[in-house]
């Protein structure tokens, strides 16, 4: 594919890598690069629309709007906790007595469900936690190992790649000193064309003084 890119680094056989030259070097061609590069792809496409709002309640919403909007935090209203009396005016009337004795009744009944709610807490919520824990633990162990086996799975192909780059070392060696020998060479032949052509420009520019003197 002519898209494709060939990575030709050899980072178990090239060397420099530790100098501070070369690094900067490098590290201003990634800055470059960086700045010239424009993607062209969607590298998210193929997962849905995110949803941010599909964990929200109406209680959450409602929250979130009063923030928007820079509004105050309600105050809870602790009157349907009061037991009071009927109002001064109707202290006769049996009915407002009935109403105020009917939310005594609720009050009572109400704080006996969050005593029993508290006893069950108490003796059941340890049970609950735990198996939570486990739970979590469960889910902790199975990321662990996961991450293990990926880390194993990386120093194979780091191995793989430490193995392909020492097999090919000696005979990228053997290639760039053929390569240098075959510069030298060409050098030489050209030191010696160029050599060959001055001997005979010099001889062409002394050709005609040779006739005239055999004349």
């Amino acid at each position: 594919m002519a898209s494709e890119i060939i990575v030709d680094a050899l980072p178990y056989i090239d060397q420099g890598y530790d100098d501070p030259d070369i690094l900067e070097v490098a590290i201003s061609m990634v800055e470059d690069e960086k700045r010239n590069y424009r993607p062209s792809k969607n590298y998210l496409e193929h997962l849905p629309a995110l949803n941010i709002s599909v964990f929200e309640t109406e209680i959450m919403r409602a929250e979130f709007n009063r923030l928007e909007r820079h509004l105050p935090v309600k105050i809870m209203n602790m009157k349907r906790y009061e037991l009071l009396p009927p109002p001064a005016g109707q202290l006769s009337d049996m009915s407002a007595w009935n109403d105020c004795l009917e939310n005594a009744m609720a009050q009572l009944k109400n704080q006996a469900t969050r005593i029993t709610n508290l006893r069950l807490m108490k003796d059941y919520n340890i049970d609950a936690w735990k198996s939570y824990l486990e739970v979590l633990m469960t889910c902790i162990t199975a990321t662990q190992t996961q991450v293990t086996k990926l880390k194993k799975l990386i120093k194979k192909i780091n191995f793989q790649h430490w193995n392909v780059q020492l097999q090919i070392a000696e005979q990228l060696r053997e290639l760039k000193a053929n390569w240098v020998g075959l510069v030298n060479k060409y050098y030489e032949i050209e030191l010696a064309c160029a050599n060959f052509e001055k001997q005979i420009r010099t001889y062409e520019s002394a050709k005609p003084q040779r006739m005239n003197t055999a004349d």
